[in-house]
């Protein structure tokens, strides 16, 4: 299962800089202007073997200053009670804020680890102005600079150390379906939908995190179990941000997944929010499908109004479209049931195997037709192909210059291999290798 990190603070000390950091971002997007870091408030990071969702929780908080402190308060409760471990930024520059202080206050109350990152420590002096933070009570400070990425190693060898250990995942083979998306586009009425045609088949799987509900679907010869985000459970004084608990729960969603579901709502079609969603699941290597819900609500249906609907989702999501979407109601329940086969069927394709003497007499003649483009007078001749053993679905091309091998030449390969194999919703990843 996927861990997941967010970062806190309070306002301008460098958070979204630090989350650009991390999931690779060269292009940080830290201009001042409105919105702006809402885009991209979550994404995957690596580091040594280590694999971890970063949530950047500046992204959340409103313009406005009367609810300003108290719904930063609210997503640092939320944030401690879903993410795996903290990482608090405070801003060298600014000496110690008493909102900084409030902040070192809620944290000390999670059971979860919290690691007090000091940003802008971008020059020897700096670093002796790290000393008055340690009034924040924490034994061990981390000077960083999210700029330079200095520092950066030292906190994340820390954080892999202080990431929990893998819990015991659900023994089950059965796939594993998640339904993500935005609040109030249907996930809900969907999941009941599906469970209200017979009470009895549903169960509850002892033993799953209690951030997500996992329950056994048994109904119409199928066997899966479903990933619930809207699972609601009774919150403690917690007066949530909707819309941030919703995307902490689709993030651990997405981890535990085989296939996520993205729902959107027909009547506001694909946002940014659906976008980053989307990514993150292609990210992680995740099946997708893609549920249009509240399609009754659409009127003066002529017979291309969804073809016009697809095009602009697949637009949105180039140029991975080899992606099924179904148009549904989850009100009037119609099609929910041909979701689920479409969701299965995503699976299946998820564990195709194609035997490696049949994709060199179909690939390698394509090869020899259009072969890679020169560079420097420099000829690239790949030799073989064969799909790799992992859980994703990925290609290695064997060859004497890999490094020479072009983004656009990857996607040829990727491209005529979903035209003669079926993988449909799946996420292909291409290796070249040097032979």
């Amino acid at each position: 299962m996927g861990k997941v990190v967010a970062i806190v603070g309070r306002p301008n000390v460098g958070k979204s800089t630090l989350f650009n950091r991390l999931i690779g971002q060269r292009k940080a997007i830290v201009d001042d202007v409105s919105g702006v870091t809402r885009d991209r408030h979550y994404g995957k990071a690596e580091w040594l073997t280590h694999q971890f969702t970063v949530i950047d929780t500046g992204g959340y908080v409103p313009k406005s200053n009367d609810v300003f402190e108290k719904e930063i308060r609210n997503q640092v409760k939320i944030a401690m009670e879903e993410a795996d471990a903290l990482i608090f930024v405070v801003d060298v520059t600014a000496d110690l804020m008493p909102l900084d202080e409030e902040f070192a206050k809620i944290l000390r109350k999670s059971k979860k680890p919290v690691l007090l990152a000091i940003n802008k420590v971008d020059s020897p002096q700096r670093h002796d102005d790290i000393f008055p933070f340690y009034a924040l009570g924490y034994e061990k400070l981390f000077p960083i600079s999210a700029i330079t990425g200095s520092g950066s190693g030292e906190l994340l060898d820390e954080l892999i150390a202080c990431l929990p250990e893998e819990e015991e995942e659900v023994e089950s083979n059965l796939p594993k379906i998640a339904v993500i998306g935005r609040p109030n586009v249907g996930k809900s009425s969907f999941i009941n939908a599906l469970l209200n045609n017979d009470r009895n088949i549903v169960t509850d799987i002892a033993g799953t995190t209690r951030d997500t509900i996992h329950s056994e679907y048994k109904a119409f010869g199928k066997n899966l179990i479903l990933i619930d985000t809207a699972g609601i459970r009774k919150k403690a004084k917690v007066n949530e941000d909707i819309e941030f608990y919703s995307v902490m729960r689709s993030v651990k969603a997405i981890e535990n997944s085989d296939v996520c579901v993205l729902m959107l709502d027909a009547t506001m079609g694909m946002h940014a929010q659906d976008m980053a969603l989307f990514g993150l699941a292609k990210k992680n290597n995740k099946g997708i499908l893609i549920l249009v819900n509240k399609w009754d609500l659409i009127e003066d249906k002529e017979n291309n109004t969804h073809k016009q609907a697809e095009e602009v989702i697949y637009d949105s999501i180039t140029p991975f479209t080899d992606v099924p979407i179904t148009f549904i109601s989850a009100l009037t329940k119609q099609r929910i049931s041909k979701a689920l086969d479409d969701a299965l069927l995503v699976y299946e394709n998820m564990q195709r195997k194609i035997p490696t003497s049949v994709l060199n007499d179909f690939i390698l003649p394509l090869i020899q037709q259009y072969p890679p483009p020169a560079k420097k007078s420099k000829y690239v001749r790949i030799k073989y192909a064969t799909q790799l053993p992992s859980r994703s679905v990925a290609f290695a091309f064997f060859c004497n210059l890999p490094q020479y091998i072009p983004e656009s030449y990857a996607r040829y390969l990727e491209n005529r291999i979903r035209e003669k194999f079926n993988f449909n919703g799946v996420p292909i990843s291409i290796y070249f290798r040097k032979k």
